[in-house]
């Protein structure tokens, strides 16, 4: 009796995904079309960007050219290798391994870009230093309005950039580690017991990605308003966009996935066809993502003005009604 429910599931859906020549085999006219339009989406999102490393690379000075390049390539190498997870159903879990380690260095990256828009550490420092940071801001502190104001030093600027980094090595130590334990078939998303490795590794990398989103924040909260005339808000936003597609919006899919809601279509099983699902929409998204970033990043801006030179300025526009009166 308790045998008969499982009777009726398809041999399909207790599989695992598909081989590539597999999934050719059953493509119809539509899915077809739809693969190659992604597929073209993906190649022109990377062909996009390899244009855009060589104008940053002339255009810009280092190290700041270095750390656009970065910034730009997460979405062209997210879409590429969502790409590659479509085609090759069976190698998503190194293709997101990749992606996601790639991206880790991003969130790394940009905290980099904000600090070297303003002169790099040294001029940072001496803009800021004494100055207070408010630190209540997200993911972790965004409602404790209690919390005091910091004051800005070179001790917490390593300690801001730790933050950022320990994310990026972490990151990548742990998903080496998971893809050497999903060889052995010790790491398996869809088991959720307690003595398997994915529910003690996944909550982990959640944990340090809250850590590390935590100093760009920080940064990014106190510093916008000297950075806004270099378009830092929407280049922002763009990355905060690619975060909530690629880490966020894949979760959900795997956990709709896992409890049955995405169900199988054969010869894909419902985590297989989830997975697939989210490749596809992540194509999609990096293409747009990556027309955008080339808007923002493509024109190059002046260097900002020293803090002195905006109090000399400052201390001018002062002095100069009163110089006026007396001449009157």
């Amino acid at each position: 009796m308790d045998e008969a429910p499982n009777s009726t599931i398809h041999p399909a859906c207790l599989q695992e995904p598909p081989l590539a020549i597999d999934v050719i085999k059953q493509l119809d006219v539509f899915d077809f079309c739809l693969y190659s339009v992604l597929t073209l989406m993906s190649c022109i999102s990377l062909l996009l960007y390899l244009e855009q490393c060589i104008y940053i690379y002339k255009k810009l000075p280092y190290p700041k050219k270095t750390t656009i390049i970065w910034i730009n390539g997460a979405a062209p190498v997210i879409a590429t290798m969502s790409c590659f997870g479509m085609w090759i159903p069976r190698a998503v879990m190194f293709t997101d391994m990749t992606s996601n380690c790639y991206f880790a260095v991003v969130v790394y990256k940009v905290l980099v870009l904000m600090i070297e828009e303003l002169g790099g550490s040294n001029a940072f420092l001496q803009r800021f230093s004494g100055k207070t940071f408010r630190i209540n801001t997200g993911p972790c502190c965004c409602c404790c309005l209690c919390l005091p104001r910091v004051p800005m030093s070179r001790r917490l600027l390593f300690w801001l950039k730790l933050g950022a980094l320990q994310y990026a090595i972490l990151k990548t130590v742990l998903s080496v580690l998971a893809i050497v334990l999903w060889t052995n078939g010790n790491f398996d998303l869809s088991d959720l017991e307690i003595t398997g490795t994915a529910i003690w590794i996944n909550p982990f990398i959640g944990v340090l990605t809250i850590i590390s989103l935590w100093p760009v924040a920080i940064i990014f909260m106190n510093t916008n308003s000297f950075l806004r005339s270099l378009k830092i808000v929407p280049k922002y936003a763009m990355y905060q966009l690619v975060l909530v597609l690629s880490q966020l919006q894949t979760s959900i899919i795997n956990i709709l996935a896992l409890d049955g809601t995405i169900a199988c279509a054969p010869p894909f099983s419902s985590q297989a066809r989830g997975s697939m699902l989210s490749q596809q929409m992540m194509i999609m998204e990096m293409f747009i993502i990556t027309l955008v970033n080339r808007f923002l990043f493509r024109r190059t801006y002046e260097a900002l003005p020293s803090e002195t030179v905006d109090n000399d300025h400052n201390a001018k526009a002062e002095l100069q009604p009163a110089v006026m009166e007396h001449d009157v």
